[in-house]
């Protein structure tokens, strides 16, 4: 069983974080964790670029550390990106301070006010700190393409059967999800084009950001 939605009772729980842009308008929001990744992260761009889709790319520094002419890629083409740790930590089971030196690390490399805690599991003291500095993005629609023991064509439907007008979708630009990222994303991306939703990045600065419809679900 795939949890693709977060339940309601863990949206109810962490409120001050942001789950969708919800709204009128048909829009969802692509997102992408744990790159830049070599050829990975590059056949992503070219796909986006097909379907004239912009997405938002939360970034480990240490990979951004290691490629950094990929992240520049990702920027002149016009997407955003975001912290997502230097390291891939954990929030739960890590000490608050390491913690945050490890995004404040990512955040010398990675110019943006977004943040994504790696595996969304983080901390309500964690959160009121890094709330000083950053919106906190998590998702509406996981699609589950970095397990390798799901089939490409159940992560198509997981997100094409559960994607909504201002959802957030996330997807892997990583080596592990390469396989399952490879068949899923130009069929999820074929679908969104279909159905009218209009593909954008989340503004990195979180004024901008607040600009989003941000409304309850309907």
């Amino acid at each position: 069983m795939f949890i693709v939605r977060p339940p309601e009772i863990i949206t109810r729980f962490m409120p001050r974080v942001t789950w969708g842009f919800y709204g009128e308008h048909k829009k969802v929001f692509l997102s992408f964790d744990d790159g830049p990744t070599p050829d990975v992260t590059p056949w992503v761009l070219n796909c986006l670029k097909q379907y004239n889709a912009k997405a938002t790319f939360f970034c480990l520094g240490r990979n951004v550390d290691h490629n950094p002419e990929i992240y520049r890629q990702i920027l002149n083409e016009g997407h955003s990106v975001g912290n997502h740790t230097y390291s891939h930590l954990k929030g739960y089971g890590t000490r608050n301070q390491q913690y945050f030196d490890d995004i404040e690390l990512a955040g010398n490399l990675i110019e943006s006010e977004l943040f994504r805690p790696p595996y969304g599991r983080i901390l309500g003291s964690q959160i009121s700190e890094i709330l000083k500095n950053y919106r906190i993005i998590m998702w509406d629609v996981l699609s589950y393409d970095y397990n390798r023991r799901v089939s490409g064509d159940v992560i198509v439907r997981n997100v094409t059967n559960n994607v909504r007008s201002g959802s957030i979708i996330v997807f892997h630009d990583s080596a592990k999800a390469r396989k399952n990222l490879y068949h899923a994303l130009p069929k999820v991306l074929e679908f969104l084009n279909m159905e009218g939703y209009e593909m954008l990045a989340i503004p990195m600065k979180r004024v901008e950001a607040d600009r989003l419809d941000c409304k309850k679900p309907g």
